[in-house]
């Protein structure tokens, strides 16, 4: 990390949500923060926010082949990434038979893809300097499983695993990873940031229609704050032993908690089979 003990930040998705809570604390902190923007009128916004710190790139995490010619250009003017915060994603809602196959693909491009092409353009450079953090912002939905987000729960299930695997492998370069994964929070993720299949076949109204009812009730006024979250964060950087999985939420905390016990249930149920299949 930066021995002056002011780091420097690279935020993905900095327009709104959890994003835009990290960079506003991380700069009210006294971090410098690169954050990407998918528009000219956002860079130029984010930049007046904290002139001098505030350093905005134009960037589509999709766009594979610029993510690391830009996040290069960005380190030169900037300084090289202490904390990667890897927060580029939303919420695909649909039933599995009812959405389209591009829609998976768009899902994963964003949400998985796009996290590893911008961990790969920051992890020679922490490699080099033997230090970093790369965080993750994943999902409860990343741990656990609900009706009609087969598509979100599927890129953030992989996001974790690739989390923790990458966790292994740069440990001994003094490299942290943490995915953090949070329950429901204040943000626009199940409003505007949310894309959402048509619905066409009635057998699955009594399992879906609930669930979506629920989510959209519930929009705008999730017990999540997005600001502590931000601030949890910015704590956990400063750690010397930060977990490789974090929950945010009472809400994450209950519903991963019970899926691990009916895990747990269900392996125990089954060990005689599991373990019939051994060479004796």
């Amino acid at each position: 990390m930066s021995t002056s003990g002011m780091k420097v930040y690279l935020i993905t998705g900095v327009n709104s949500g959890l994003g835009k809570a990290f960079a506003e604390t991380a700069l009210n902190a006294g971090h410098s923060v690169i954050g990407t923007v998918r528009h000219q009128q956002a860079q130029a916004e984010f930049e007046r926010s904290v002139p001098g710190r505030a350093h905005a790139v134009v960037l589509d995490v999709t766009d594979f082949g610029a993510v690391e010619p830009v996040i290069a250009a960005a380190m030169r003017q900037v300084g090289p990434v202490d904390v990667l915060i890897n927060n580029a994603g939303y919420g695909h809602e649909g039933i599995l038979e009812e959405s389209p196959l591009d829609e998976l693909i768009k899902q994963f491009n964003v949400n998985v893809f796009g996290a590893v092409a911008v961990i790969k353009a920051v992890l020679p450079v922490m490699r080099a300097r033997r230090s970093g953090h790369i965080i993750n912002i994943t999902s409860m939905a990343g741990l656990t499983t609900f009706p009609g987000v087969a598509y979100y729960s599927g890129s953030k299930f992989a996001l974790e695993g690739i989390s923790a695997t990458l966790a292994q492998e740069v440990r001994s370069f003094g490299v942290h990873v943490t995915a953090v994964a949070p329950g429901s929070f204040r943000t626009d993720w199940a409003g505007r940031s949310m894309i959402r299949s048509g619905r066409a076949i009635a057998d699955y109204n009594e399992v879906f229609d609930p669930v979506r009812r629920a989510r959209s009730t519930k929009s705008g006024k999730q017990s999540g704050d997005p600001a502590k979250a931000a601030q949890v964060v910015l704590d956990l950087v400063e750690k010397d032993n930060p977990p490789v999985h974090l929950l945010l939420g009472n809400d994450a905390i209950q519903v991963v908690r019970d899926r691990l016990t009916e895990l747990l249930n269900e392996i125990s149920a089954w060990e005689v089979i599991s373990t019939s299949t051994d060479f004796t």
